[in-house]
C-alpha cells in the first residue's frame, strides 16, 4: 500500500496529485506544481522543461489533467479530488512549506523547498534547478529549507561551517582556523569527520553487539544454571525426604519393639502371677487340710521362706527397667544432634524508627539498603561505620535463637547484636551512638574480602575458606555465647562470649554505597510457617 502512495506522490510538493498531468516525457506533476515551476518573468524566461529528467520541451506546450490518474488518486486518497475550497493542506506540506517563501518569486510567491547558504536565500523549485543549472551558482552550498539560515554558520564570521575542530568536537568556518579561536587547532573536512566518527560508531556498534551477545549467552547460563539449581533442588528435597522417612521409619521400628517386649513382659508376668497364684492356692488348700489333721503338723511346716522367694521374684522387674534403659540410651544418641541449628530458625523484622537517616527499610521490614546519596556526598564517609545500622523490633534475653542474613556479594557490610536503645526517645545523636561497635555489641565485619570480629575496640582477622553468601547468627544465651556461621555450609567464622543482662537486639549495617559498588541490600532469611 505505501509503494502505491508512493507512485501517487508528486515529485516537486512530495503529496499526493492534485489534478494530476503528464509531461511527454513521462514523468508526472500537479498542474498547479509544474507551473510554479516554469512561473518567472518576462525579463528572464526560462524554457518550459521535466524538473526530474531536464529535458526540454515545446514552448506551446498544452497541458491536459491525466483522468486515468486522477481516478486511482481518488480511489487512494477521496479528498484530494474535491474542490479546491474544502480541501485540507497536507500535514507535510503545511509544516514543511507553507511558512517558508521563495526570496527571488517577488510578485508572486513560491513555496521554497530548499535553502541556499551562500546566498543566504530560500528556493523554490525552479530557482533550485537554476542553481544546477548554471556554473556560476553550482558551486553553492544548497541545504534542505530552513527558516533560519544563519544557524548552519559561524556565527562568530557569518561563514559556511565547512570544516570539524577535531580538538573541540565541534563545527567551524575556514576564518575559525586561521585567525579564530580555533586558531592551531587540528581540523578535518566535513566528509572526513563524518567517516571517522562514523568508523568510531561502526566499531562501537561491534562492541555493543558483542557485548550483547555476552550478555545473551551470560542470560543462557544463568538460565541454564537456575534449572540445573531447581533440578539438583528436587533432587535434594527427594533425597532429605527419604532420609527423614527412614528415619521415622527406624524410630517407628524401634519404638515398636520396645511396645512389644514390654506387652510380652507383661502377657509373660501375668501368665507367671497366674502359675503362683494357683499354686499359692493349692498350697493354702493343703495347709489348711494339714491344720485340720494337726496343728503341730502347721507348725513345722514353713512356708515363710518360700512366699519370701515368690515375693523377690514379683518386685524385680529387670527386663521392663532394661526397656526402658535402652530407650534412654537411644534419646541420649538422638540428643547429640537434635534438635539442630536449624530448629531455631526465626525470622526477625527490621524496627524502622531505629534506623539511622542514611539508610532506607523496605515495605517488608526484612531488607536495608544504603540511602542513595549524590556522589560528593558518599565519598565523605568510610565503608566500616557501624552507627549506618538498623536493630529488629524483637529483642532476646533467654534462650536460643538464630536467624540468617543474605549478603551474597556485597563488598561491605557489618552485622551482629547490641543492647537496647538507653532513650527510644532520645535525640538522634544519642541514638546513634547506641547503636555504634561498642562493649555491648559484637559484630562480624566484612571489607572487600577480609573478615573481622569486632568487639568494643578489638578487631580480630578472620581466616575464611571461602566467600560467604549467608550469614547465620546464633545466640545462645543461657551460655552466655553468640556463633556466626556460614550458613549454607554451618561452618563455624567465630564465637563470642556474651556476659550481658540487657536485652539483645539483631543489628544490621549495608555500609555506604560509592559508585553502585555496594548497592545491594542486606536480607533477613524468612521461610513460610507451614
Amino acid at each position: 500500500m505505501e509503494a502505491i502512495e508512493e507512485s501517487l506522490e508528486c515529485p516537486v510538493c512530495q503529496d499526493v496529485f492534485t489534478d494530476p498531468v503528464t509531461l511527454p516525457c513521462g514523468h508526472n506533476f500537479c498542474l498547479s506544481c509544474i507551473r510554479t515551476v516554469w512561473e518567472t518573468d518576462d525579463s528572464n524566461k526560462v524554457p518550459l522543461f521535466c524538473p526530474e529528467c531536464r529535458v526540454l520541451l515545446a514552448s506551446d506546450l498544452t497541458l491536459e489533467i491525466n483522468a486515468s490518474l486522477q481516478a486511482k488518486v481518488k480511489d487512494i486518497a477521496p479528498d484530494k479530488t474535491a474542490p479546491a475550497e474544502m480541501q485540507t493542506a497536507s500535514p507535510n506540506r503545511e509544516s514543511k512549506f507553507s511558512t517558508i517563501n521563495c526570496d527571488h518569486c517577488i510578485e508572486t510567491p513560491s513555496v521554497a523547498i530548499r535553502t541556499c547558504l551562500t546566498c543566504d536565500a530560500s528556493l523554490c523549485q525552479a530557482h533550485a534547478l537554476l542553481h544546477q543549472q548554471r556554473s556560476a551558482l553550482r558551486e553553492h552550498t544548497v541545504v534542505e529549507v530552513t527558516k533560519d539560515p544563519l544557524s548552519l554558520k559561524c556565527r562568530e564570521h557569518r561563514e559556511e561551517l565547512k570544516l570539524f575542530c577535531m580538538e573541540e568536537k565541534t563545527l567551524v568556518c575556514c576564518l575559525c582556523v586561521l585567525v579564530g579561536t580555533h586558531k592551531n587547532h587540528k581540523a578535518a573536512q566535513l566528509h572526513e569527520a563524518c567517516a571517522n566518527f562514523k568508523s568510531i560508531l561502526e566499531a562501537t556498534m561491534d562492541q555493543l553487539l558483542k557485548r550483547r551477545a555476552e550478555a545473551e549467552h551470560a542470560i543462557k547460563d544463568l538460565e541454564s544454571f537456575y534449572a540445573e539449581t531447581v533440578k539438583s533442588a528436587a533432587h535434594f528435597r527427594e533425597r532429605i525426604s527419604d532420609k527423614y522417612s527412614r528415619i521415622r521409619a527406624v524410630l517407628d521400628g524401634d519404638e515398636r519393639l520396645m511396645m512389644q517386649i514390654i506387652d510380652a513382659e507383661e502377657a509373660y508376668m501375668t501368665e507367671w502371677l497366674e502359675t503362683q497364684r494357683c499354686m499359692m492356692e493349692a498350697q493354702i488348700e493343703e495347709i489348711n487340710n494339714l491344720r485340720a489333721t494337726s496343728k503341730s503338723l502347721l507348725q513345722e511346716t514353713n512356708d515363710l521362706q518360700f512366699l519370701q522367694e515368690v515375693d523377690q521374684h514379683l518386685c524385680d522387674p529387670e527386663k521392663l527397667r532394661t526397656v526402658e534403659r535402652l530407650v534412654d540410651d537411644l534419646a541420649v544418641a538422638l540428643s547429640q544432634h537434635f534438635p539442630r541449628i536449624w530448629s531455631y530458625l526465626s525470622s526477625p523484622s527490621l524496627d524502622s524508627s531505629t534506623a539511622h537517616p542514611k539508610v532506607e527499610i523496605s515495605q517488608d521490614s526484612k531488607q536495608v539498603y544504603w540511602r542513595q546519596q549524590p556522589a560528593s556526598d558518599s565519598l565523605n564517609h568510610q565503608p566500616y561505620d557501624s552507627q549506618y545500622s538498623v536493630l529488629t523490633k524483637d529483642s532476646f534475653t533467654t534462650g536460643h535463637h538464630y536467624w540468617e542474613v543474605i549478603v551474597q556479594d556485597k563488598p561491605y557490610w557489618l552485622i551482629g547484636m547490641t543492647t537496647e536503645l538507653a532513650d527510644k526517645n532520645a535525640n538522634v545523636d544519642v541514638r546513634r551512638c547506641s547503636l555504634d561497635v561498642n562493649n555491648t555489641s559484637w559484630c562480624i565485619y566484612h571489607g572487600d574480602g577480609q573478615y573481622l570480629a569486632c568487639h568494643d575496640t578489638q578487631e580480630k582477622q578472620l581466616h575464611v575458606g571461602r566467600r560467604v553468601r549467608k550469614v547465620g547468627v546464633l545466640a545462645n544465651l543461657q551460655k552466655g555465647e553468640l556463633s556466626f556461621y556460614d550458613s549454607d555450609s554451618l561452618t563455624l567464622l567465630h564465637s563470642f562470649c556474651v556476659q550481658c543482662t540487657k536485652p539483645l537486639y539483631p543489628m544490621l549495617n549495608p555500609c555506604i554505597d560509592v559508585n553502585g559498588l555496594n548497592k545491594q541490600p542486606l536480607t533477613l532469611f524468612w521461610i513460610t510457617d507451614t
